[in-house]
């Protein structure tokens, strides 16, 4: 078995799912702590900072720092810097969204909000989501404003239900504006990408851990990454059949050996 220098982790389905906590993921980051093995926490979650997901980590038994920690929403500030490289004016957005992603926008100096002229429409998660946001962002984007979408995440489990998502959101402006998003998070590669960068890690030396086979699995394939499956959270072996298949596939992170 290959050896890894680096780890990335989903959170829901992975460390936990919503209040209950997954007590094989939680052991598996308390062996990587112990090991002095790196990892950061790779959610598709917009609505919290990574404050919050730090203490919602700390009632699940983990102790960690915000280091740890990168979503979409800090994904999106970079990569929007990267493709605004040399540009010296701040740069006008317009946010569909919650704490998270506002909070990662307002901590960098290079954007401002401007609900009139954006140069940049951004999606996430939204359970406020008003009639009048969408027909500001729509407008927006109709009038040359690049529509970029924090994830695709069409659907949201919630106990035995399911909420819609931010791709469930983004589709209804998709329609009304006529653009299709450029989304961030997982399974595009973006996140990875920018996630690679901020951390100084080689994808080669990486292994990408999640339940999700296509958000989390299908990401490290979009990143030519290794990747990991634990049976603990959305997908199932029997949906695996005629799929690609993770590099690893495990029933929970206690079978993983580090």
């Amino acid at each position: 078995m290959k050896h890894y220098q680096a780890f990335l982790i989903d959170l829901d389905g992975t460390v936990y799912r919503g209040r209950e906590t997954i007590a094989a993921g939680v052991r598996f980051v308390k062996r990587l702590q112990a090991a002095g093995l790196n990892y950061v926490f790779l959610t598709n979650n917009t609505t919290r900072t990574r404050s919050m997901v730090v203490n919602k980590l700390a009632g699940h038994g983990i102790e960690t720092d915000i280091a740890h920690v990168y979503t979409p929403s800090l994904a999106s500030v970079a990569y929007l810097l990267k493709r605004e490289t040399g540009t010296k004016a701040k740069i006008p957005v317009y946010i569909i969204g919650q704490t998270g992603l506002f909070r990662a926008f307002a901590q960098d100096p290079h954007f401002y909000i401007d609900d009139q002229n954006p140069r940049y429409v951004i999606v996430g998660m939204d359970t406020d989501l008003t009639y009048h946001k969408i027909m500001v962002a729509t407008n927006a984007i109709r009038n040359g404003a690049t529509f970029i979408g924090t994830n695709a995440d069409v659907v949201l489990p919630a106990g035995h239900s399911f909420y819609p998502g931010n791709g469930s959101q983004c589709a209804m402006i998709a329609v009304a504006s006529g653009q299709q998003p450029i989304y961030i998070g997982k399974p595009e590669n973006i996140i990875i990408d920018m996630a690679l960068a901020r951390y100084h890690l080689q994808r080669e030396t990486c292994l990408l851990v999640g339940d999700n086979y296509d958000t989390d699995i299908k990401a490290g394939f979009n990143s030519q990454m290794d990747t990991l499956l634990a049976l603990t959270g959305v997908t199932q072996a029997s949906e695996l059949v005629g799929k690609r298949q993770p590099t690893y596939l495990v029933n929970s992170l206690d079978e993983w050996q580090l």
